[in-house]
């Protein structure tokens, strides 16, 4: 590896190539909000070795991003590790529906972490074998998102993180399929949302409802901002969708009651049982660049650094430089 002597490049976390979990709901929940303890770990239990790589990646690929001396380096060590997932084919072996539904955040984070550290990287063959994962990856979920997934989810936050990882892997490997069907499908994710901003199928879930309206936000966002770079703009559709679905979420930080109305329980940020954190935040500062907002900018101080590792770390960094 190139600067070797500057740059330690670590074993990576052990490839993740099949994934067997089910639901972190109780059977009985129409809501999908009664969380099940033993199901709950679970799944954890399952994803935390991907989510530590994750973010061990992202931070790496945040300092490619920043620039200095070891660059180049820095960026084929991110390659490397990235690499060894490639050639295992990671997430080859989805076992339930509900392994489907959560991977593709986790490969929109693998595909951010990607795209910053790839033009400064010098291993071709590497960088090869990760695209045609990708590829792979992206190619799966088309398919299983217009044939197997649930009616309900169709129109939920779980397809936009998959909406999110397509789009990104279509850029990566210059691919209209990918890219057209990701514009397709953020559209009709966006058009989802009611007159008020409300988006129906995150409002059927109980005290969860601003949560996961504000889940479904950051990949709406992300994909969307990409969108108008690569030639495929979306914005404004349906009567500025995105505007509304961004504005409801915030006016509802509030005190959650336009949630509680929708969903008939009070929300979890105003009940105790959860605290708002940043980077459920973090997709404003690539909104800020599509909808500038003095306001906004302010209310965000409040929660800065916003840092996400499945939108690629650090927000700021990645948005306020136009990247």
């Amino acid at each position: 590896m190139a600067q070797e002597d500057e740059v330690t490049c670590q074993t990576p976390v052990e490839p993740v190539v099949s994934l067997n979990f089910g639901s972190r709901y109780k059977d009985e929940s129409v809501s999908r909000s009664d969380i099940d303890e033993e199901g709950n770990a679970a799944v954890n239990a399952a994803l935390a070795p991907i989510e530590q790589f994750l973010r061990d990646l992202a931070s790496m690929a945040n300092e490619v991003t920043a620039g200095g001396a070891d660059q180049a380096a820095q960026a084929d060590c991110v390659i490397e590790q990235l690499n060894v997932w490639a050639e295992a084919d990671a997430f080859s072996d989805l076992g339930t529906i509900t392994a489907n539904f959560a991977i593709g955040a986790r490969l929109a984070g693998f595909a951010m972490v990607y795209r910053q550290v790839a033009p400064y990287s010098s291993d071709s063959a590497a960088r090869a074998t990760i695209e045609a994962w990708l590829g792979r990856r992206a190619t799966q979920q088309m398919a299983f998102w217009e044939e197997d997934a649930t009616a309900g989810a169709k129109t939920g936050n779980l397809r936009a993180w998959a909406t999110l990882a397509i789009n990104l892997t279509g850029e990566i490997r210059d691919d209209p399929v990918a890219l057209r069907w990701s514009a397709w499908s953020m559209t009709y994710l966006q058009c989802q949302a009611l007159e008020d901003g409300s988006l129906p199928q995150e409002m059927r879930r109980g005290k969860y409802a601003l949560h996961y309206q504000l889940h479904a936000i950051a990949p709406m966002v992300l994909t969307t901002r990409l969108l108008e770079d690569q030639g495929f703009s979306i914005l404004g559709v349906c009567d500025n969708a995105l505007d509304r679905i961004v504005e409801y979420a915030l006016n509802d930080l509030a005190d959650g009651s336009a949630s509680e109305a929708y969903s008939g329980k009070q929300q979890s940020y105003f009940d105790g049982s959860q605290d708002l954190r940043s980077f459920q935040l973090a997709w404003i500062e690539a909104y800020l660049t599509l909808s500038p907002n003095p306001e906004l900018d302010t209310f965000a101080d409040s929660y800065r650094p916003l840092e996400h590792s499945k939108l690629g770390g650090d927000q700021a960094l990645l948005w306020r430089k136009g990247n």
